[in-house]
């Protein structure tokens, strides 16, 4: 397969969207496209499926559009319900109608073969099985099943009518089936959104393994880096390709920018010295031939031009607090959320300057916490005790408006009636509202413009402890950097729901996280956190394992009676956790060594004119290798430990 544009360009109207579209896919290629909002990355998936909207480019080659064979094209806004009155299950099943037929087929064959036996029936029935096995009739089932459970829908819900769903769940019964479909060019414009931590996963490995081409449009970089095998880049109406993933994007585009800026400023410079020669010399008889030669020299130069730079206007913002609050923040025991029942019991203290991310799946209660904890839903039971000095400001991500028909200057004033015209306009303007874009109402502005309007009312007031519901969403990649950015900065407290891992990373200092019924709470980042489940998942295999009846399969894929089988597996799992052991003790030299760097730099530091001498410096110094040498101790510790673990199951 292979689906080819040239010197294609969009336009609306008197507007040019896309000036030069040059955009392969090939079989089974993984593409992201990325730019800022705006850019016209949608256009581009819908001019894929609606070729009427390209026409030809300002490039210098043929426009054309090339397409080997007849291409399924899948895209989530064509995804249409055959029957609203049809369940859940009913309607993820259309998809799979070919096999179902073949299912009743083979059934059919089944029952001739049981009266009587004749060779036709039989190489019918070999060639139904063949190809009821060749289209997956023997997974369906499981992958069906897998895909409605990671999206968050429960086995009572595939019996529902789809008209029992509220709008965003039939967005994702919709998005599952046009998965499920395996379209040769699957589009997705935003897969990720509204989707949480545990459907993102699922849905990563799921598009990883995908047997054809996929072309995503996201924001979210560790999505697209752990699929991507090319990336698309719309900037300045024009269009880059770039080999690999998003990390490979961002390093070859530095490269790229850089390069040519140094070739620009170069060629600037020789044309500026050969000109310089040509002036002086062009009026004298004896060197006007030298001083031609310098000017056909750059008459025959390929002109570099000047590189574009990052198109990296975005929102900016230095709010400090108002007052700072006590040490002690927030201290939430035994408390019960929810409306009616209980959602969860939630049991953690905050100190002033934490960062906390609230991760888990969607409708079990993360937004419902950050409500209570605002007060804008009683708790059911338990105490929440705040601080001395605490003042809270709460983004919340239904961005509700007092008056929408307020216009974006009106709505600021409102809220500050004490702050000049000009200083509203300049309040604005960090926030990416200038020109007339502060007299634009409420209801037509974009869910990323009304995110970042909330959040310049909300970082004006200078709160001390922010609690915000999922504040990147509607925000590009650029938004988001510049949002960790100022998030980073923030002095006061912070509580926030996301289910970007790479802002969580990015951002948090300690994770709350909901996830079968329990809230966990853990005090590191987000990367720390998964390595420390994934060692718990370890000490949890490893117990298993010595178990006396050695019944190693969670999955009861042994029985007592097979002892070769299962002896096997003993083998196998113990090699296995082995080779786990052995992983972490290499970090941990590993990590033992960094800390011994630190030491040796910190000596070098010592050793320096000036610090010598400097009493407090050479003290906070000690203390630095103090805290690093207690670190390595217990770095030794696990390592010696666990070099016993390993020698016990060699």
């Amino acid at each position: 397969m292979n689906y080819k544009i040239i010197n294609g360009a969009i336009s609306y109207g008197a507007e040019t969207i896309l000036e030069e579209i040059n955009f392969e896919i090939k079989d089974k290629e993984k593409i992201a496209i990325v730019g800022r909002n705006g850019a016209g990355k949608t256009s581009l998936l819908k001019a894929l499926i609606d070729n009427e909207m390209l026409e030809e480019g300002i490039g210098e080659e043929k426009f054309g559009i090339y397409k080997q064979g007849s291409p399924k094209i899948g895209y989530l806004k064509q995804i249409e319900f055959e029957n609203s009155s049809n369940t859940m299950l009913e309607e993820i099943l259309t998809v799979y109608e070919p096999i179902i037929k073949l299912e009743n087929k083979i059934s059919k064959l089944e029952a001739r073969l049981q009266l009587e036996s004749n060779e036709n029936i039989i190489k019918s029935y070999s060639e139904a099985l063949e190809k009821y096995d060749f289209k997956g009739g023997y997974t369906y089932k499981k992958e069906y099943e897998t895909a409605i459970k990671k999206f968050g829908f429960s086995k009572e819900d595939e019996n529902k009518q789809i008209t029992q769903f509220s709008g965003g769940q039939r967005t994702k019964i919709a998005f599952l089936k046009l998965l499920l479909s395996k379209p040769d060019i699957l589009l997705l414009d935003e897969p990720t959104n509204h989707l949480d931590i545990t459907a993102i996963e699922w849905l990563e490995k799921y598009l990883k393994n995908y047997p054809k081409s996929v072309v995503i449009v996201s924001h979210d970089r560790m999505f697209i880096d752990r699929i991507v095998n090319k990336v698309y880049e719309i900037e300045y109406a024009s269009i880059k390709e770039y080999k690999g993933n998003y990390t490979d994007f961002e390093k070859q585009k530095r490269i790229d920018y850089e390069k040519q800026l140094k070739d620009f400023e170069y060629q600037q410079a020789e044309i500026k010295r050969l000109k310089s020669i040509a002036d002086r010399f062009r009026y004298k008889p004896t060197k006007a031939k030298m001083a031609l030669s310098k000017l056909k020299k750059i008459e025959q130069m390929t002109i570099v031009q000047e590189p574009n730079k990052y198109d990296l206007k975005t929102f900016h913002a230095n709010f400090g607090i108002q007052t700072e609050s006590g040490k002690m923040v927030l201290k939430v025991r035994n408390l019960d959320i929810g409306y009616n029942n209980p959602l969860a019991e939630v049991s953690f203290s905050l100190y002033r300057g934490q960062k906390l991310a609230v991760i888990g799946e969607n409708g079990i209660g993360k937004s419902t916490l950050l409500k209570t904890l605002n007060g804008n839903i009683p708790k059911i039971n338990g105490d929440i005790e705040y601080g001395h000095n605490v003042n809270i400001g709460y983004f919340d991500q239904q961005m509700e408006f007092r008056n929408t028909e307020n216009t974006v200057c009106d709505d600021v004033s409102e809220a500050f009636p004490n702050l000049t015209t000009t200083q509203i306009r300049t309040l604005l303007g960090t926030f990416l509202f200038s020109g007339e874009d502060v007299f634009k109402k409420i209801n037509v502005l974009s869910g990323g413009e009304k995110s970042r309007l909330q959040l310049c009312k909300i970082l004006k007031k200078g709160p001390n402890l922010l609690l915000l519901d999922e504040p990147t969403n509607h925000m590009d990649i650029v938004g988001k950097e510049s949002l960790e950015q100022i998030l980073k900065e923030y002095k006061g407290t912070l509580i926030f729901v996301s289910h970007d891992r790479y802002f969580v990373n990015k951002i948090a200092d300690s994770i709350l996280e909901f996830e079968n019924g329990k809230v966990t709470f853990f005090d590191g980042n987000y990367e720390e956190y998964t390595r420390h489940k994934e060692e718990v998942d370890e000490d949890n295999e490893k117990l298993y394992i010595n178990k006396k009846d050695r019944t190693l399969s969670k999955e009861n894929i042994i029985t007592s009676k097979d002892n070769k089988k299962e002896n096997n597996i003993n083998k196998y799992l113990i090699s296995k956790q082995n080779n786990k052991i052995k992983n972490k003790m290499d970090r941990l030299e590993k990590e033992i060594e960094e800390k011994e760097n630190e030491i040796e730099e910190i000596n070098k530091e010592m050793l320096k004119e000036g610090i010598s001498t400097d009493y407090l410096k050479l003290n906070d110094l000690h203390e630095q290798i103090k805290v690093l040498q207690e670190e390595i101790e217990l770095k030794m510790e696990e390592w010696e430990n666990l070099s016993s673990q390993y020698i016990e199951l060699k």
